[in-house]
């Protein structure tokens, strides 16, 4: 499923702003509807969300969607440094295998609306593309986009590219296909029951020549760490969150964050229960990273800490925190000082 409201990065609406720039459509005219700025395109320290740049897609379409092949165009500019860690940790994998099984594991992090899968029998692999969830206008567009990135990581995990065997969409045949043939060296079977690109398996274990356990590990972590910031402040949940950090000296209540997001307190229970969470959750989360923060960064006391986490008293404080952590705020904190100041030693 979708998650129409999850963080990405700035790089693939920084490539539909050049498309559309260099077809007469100024920036700001293809960001409008996101309530973005041209110059939050080219910050690195942006992120955009899903929807926003569904709507990016719906404006450049809106003047450029009937010349053939665009989706193929915009494709061929996801290089794999536009991924950040998700593509080092593919260009790093020991093979290609290794490195579908990684894509996928962290798919979210690649500009794809819609599933991707891979199948393997008979002698032949192929990932497969799910377009049904994908909104019908903007589906044609983002099928080719999709497919043609995944053929340019296969021209930069391997010098010579993979030659496909098969190429498969579902829409229709356009007026002019010769964008597809060339960028997939053979001609497309279109109105076809699936999407996908079909290539010898033979290919999967062949080793990659960037291969690098430490790194691709490294990236893979990163990965998970960018994933669990991006799904922390999406939806309600993301919300509720940034309501309860915004003032670590007056957390405020249920009450007062149903408020602030103009609901009842009964419909944020049940609007964070869809998302698979409370607000006790979050509370205690929130509290929890607080804590570390404080304790880690302050000389403030056991009492000063629960004071300002909200605690009636810091007893309270203490017994949470025992069980966050497996042991007391004073022994998390002197165990974090030994740490900071131990001497490395010498190899």
């Amino acid at each position: 499923m979708v998650d129409w409201d999850l963080l990405r990065n700035t790089s693939s609406v920084h490539i539909m702003t050049q498309l559309a720039q260099e077809r007469g459509l100024s920036a700001s005219a293809c960001l409008v509807g996101t309530g973005l700025l041209p110059e939050a395109v080219v910050d690195p320290t942006v992120e955009f969300t899903a929807r926003q740049e569904l709507a990016v897609v719906r404006n450049l379409l809106a003047r450029c969607g009937g010349e053939p092949g665009l989706g193929i165009e915009a494709g061929s500019r996801y290089h794999v440094s536009r991924y950040g860690p998700w593509g080092l940790a593919l260009l790093s994998s020991r093979t290609l295998r290794e490195a579908v099984e990684v894509a996928l594991r962290h798919i979210e992090l690649a500009f794809v609306f819609g599933r991707l899968t891979f199948e393997e029998s008979n002698g032949e692999a192929r990932l497969v593309f799910d377009d049904h969830e994908v909104p019908t206008d903007v589906r044609t567009f983002l099928t080719e986009r999709v497919l043609t990135g995944i053929q340019m990581l296969g021209k930069e995990l391997f010098a010579g590219g993979i030659p496909m065997r098969r190429v498969a969409f579902r829409h229709a045949r356009p007026v002019d296909a010769a964008r597809h043939r060339e960028m997939f060296g053979v001609e497309p079977d279109f109105g076809a029951p699936a999407n996908q690109l079909a290539f010898d398996s033979a290919f999967l274990d062949i080793a990659l020549p960037h291969a690098n356990e430490w790194a691709r590990s490294t990236c893979e972590q990163l990965c998970r760490d960018l994933l669990a910031r991006r799904h922390a402040r999406a939806g309600v949940a993301g919300a509720v969150r940034d309501l309860l950090v915004r003032n670590p000296s007056a957390i405020p209540d249920q009450a007062a964050v149903a408020a602030e997001l103009f609901m009842s307190p009964r419909t944020l229970s049940r609007r964070l229960n869809e998302e698979g969470t409370s607000f006790r959750a979050l509370l205690d989360e929130v509290r929890q990273t607080l804590s570390e923060e404080l304790l880690d960064r302050t000389d403030m006391t056991t009492e000063q800490v629960a004071a300002r986490l909200g605690y009636a008293e810091a007893a309270s404080f203490i017994r949470a925190f025992r069980r966050w952590k497996g042991c007391p705020p004073q022994e998390y904190r002197g165990r974090a000082v030994r740490e900071r100041t131990r001497t490395p030693e010498l190899v």
